[in-house]
């Protein structure tokens, strides 16, 4: 299921599920042969990754000089004065900077402070695969509290990644087509529905060729790294100053490990685990086992909240009335549309965040008290909302792309088979749903890369790590591993809280820390471990 939820792909994985008025200083970057480092991967890559930081280079120095057309925002991109908008080029292939180009949208706020007090432009990604951070300079025009003070001293930058949104947006299936309810329920009751499910993912695959086959190649993390090490060179900075969530925390690890040197300050929060052994396919079995855990714990805290709910005052008794109201879709999908897939696709927000926790409860406690339709209307499609179909359709695409395309995943249904079905025995609320969504990538059509080795590079500062103890979507695990690789890095740990995506939360524990990162490049002489932050009320 990656970084980001299934149904709100738009979000951090995300996500798993969300997500500047500066002097553009042209020639700021230099262009030299050693702008990014050429990884000993161990697999004979060498020649290829030479000619692809060499591809960088140009276009980071071709960015630099040409720097950004900032205008208004066009209307339907919804972002408010006075954020502006801009497109950075950036090659498709960048073996071949001087062959296809593509466009990627970039927005940017100007920092509120004095002209004393700007450090720069701060850039975004909320994670994804497949996720939008065009909304990220939004935190200053929503006045958030928690990032005013980094706000005097950045410019707020955010982008839609190659393939995402108004960024040579990719498609695998007919939007409409794509939203449609009820599908098949995920968990499969025979070998004919693992037969229909196994279709249907080759159809999927089949389809991202057949619509987007030019891109696909290159839908790559590296690549996406290439493309922010671009954006850093357009917008003018020396350095990079870069916040990245979910998935973002692998972009900015794939980041680091190619452009050690023009890192300046870095904040990862939610960590995928960086291990070659983790991309992709075992990142998402970790995660199921995770995903049951955090379950567990939104029902003990609705358990806990009996008096407002009335879903049981224990764990079992909420478990049994999430099972009836599964049985009961299953049987006949609610309104003819929520089945078993679309409950998953609603109450996952419940394990991702726990800002959820309160309406997800809310809706399931109306349902069991007669009230279908509340439920009805939270789960299913809206097949008028052509472009929150059209976005929700493009970011399962990017991430279906990014993910099959990074590495290489088992094309033997027997792996598949075994692995999810002993797994679905004790962690059953996502195992099965995250196996279908990605199983495109035993099929995939285009050739599958070998993920980079994450490493500490000549030049790369000490980077901030933030993870709360129970997430779901990026297993603890994953910061453990990349405080391990990145040489001087500090980890920020939120204990007994579980929430996906920590630095947008009220903590002080949390937000001082980052704060003093991000304006003085202080970390603190050891790893640091926080007071989770305030359990949310019915």
């Amino acid at each position: 299921m990656s970084t980001s939820s299934i149904r709100r792909r738009t979000t951090a994985f995300g996500t798993a599920g969300a997500l500047v008025t500066a002097t553009l200083i042209t020639g700021a970057v230099s262009a030299p042969a050693a702008s990014a480092t050429t990884p000993a991967d161990g697999h004979g890559h060498a020649r290829g990754w030479d000619r692809e930081a060499r591809g960088a280079a140009v276009a980071a120095a071709r960015a630099a000089r040409a720097g950004i057309d900032w205008a208004d925002c066009a209307a339907d991109w919804n972002l408010p004065k006075p954020i502006q908008c801009g497109y950075v080029t950036v090659p498709l292939d960048y073996a071949e900077p001087y062959g296809k180009q593509i466009k990627l949208a970039v927005d940017r706020i100007g920092n509120t402070g004095s002209a004393g007090e700007r450090q720069g432009a701060l850039v975004y990604n909320p994670g994804g695969p497949g996720a939008s951070g065009l909304r990220f300079p939004a935190r200053v025009t929503n006045k958030s509290a928690v990032w005013a003070k980094t706000a005097k001293a950045y410019d707020f930058v955010g982008f839609d990644p190659r393939g995402v949104g108004h960024s040579a947006p990719i498609s695998c299936a007919d939007p409409q087509e794509f939203v449609k309810a009820p599908k098949a329920d995920p968990v499969p009751g025979s070998e004919a529905d693992k037969r229909a499910q196994r279709a249907l993912a080759r159809e999927y695959a089949e389809g991202c060729l057949e619509r987007s086959g030019e891109m696909l190649a290159h839908m790559t993390t590296p690549n996406t790294a290439r493309d922010l090490d671009v954006i850093r060179a357009a917008l003018g900075e020396k350095k990079l100053n870069y916040l990245g969530v979910s998935y973002g925390t692998y972009l900015g690890a794939v980041y680091g490990t190619l452009f050690p040197g023009h890192v300046r300050r870095m904040v990862v929060d939610s960590v995928v685990n960086p291990s070659r052994d983790k991309i992709w396919y075992q990142a998402n079995l970790d995660q199921d086992v995770a995903f049951e855990g955090r379950w567990k714990d939104w029902q003990d805290w609705v358990a806990a909240n009996d008096a407002a709910y009335h879903l049981g005052d224990t764990r079992a008794e909420v478990q049994d009335q999430w099972l009836k109201l599964r049985a009961t879709a299953a049987k006949e999908p609610l309104g003819g549309v929520v089945g078993p897939a679309e409950l998953i696709s609603f109450f996952q927000s419940a394990p991702y965040y726990d800002s959820a926790w309160a309406s997800t409860a809310e809706i399931f406690s109306k349902y069991v008290a007669g009230d279908t339709q509340a439920l009805v209307d939270a789960a299913a499609p809206d097949l008028s909302d052509t472009a929150g179909n059209a976005s929700a359709e493009n970011g399962n695409a990017v991430y279906t792309a990014v993910e099959c395309t990074d590495a290489k995943w088992p094309t033997d249904w027997k792996t598949w088979d075994r692995d999810n079905t002993r797994l679905h025995r004790d962690h059953p609320f996502m195992t099965w749903a995250n196996a279908w969504m990605n199983l495109p990538c035993a099929t995939w059509p285009v050739k599958q890369q070998t993920p980079l080795n994450v490493k500490t590079g000549k030049g790369l500062p000490p980077v901030l790590i933030v993870q709360s103890e129970r997430d779901a979507a990026t297993p603890y695990e994953g910061a453990v591993e990349l405080h391990r690789r990145f040489e001087g890095s500090r980890l920020i740990t939120e204990r007994d809280a579980g929430s996906h995506g920590v630095t947008g939360l009220v903590n002080p524990c949390v937000n001082d820390r980052v704060d003093t990162y991000l304006l003085t490049g202080k970390v603190d002489a050891r790893d640091v471990t926080c007071a989770p932050h305030a359990t949310p009320k019915p």
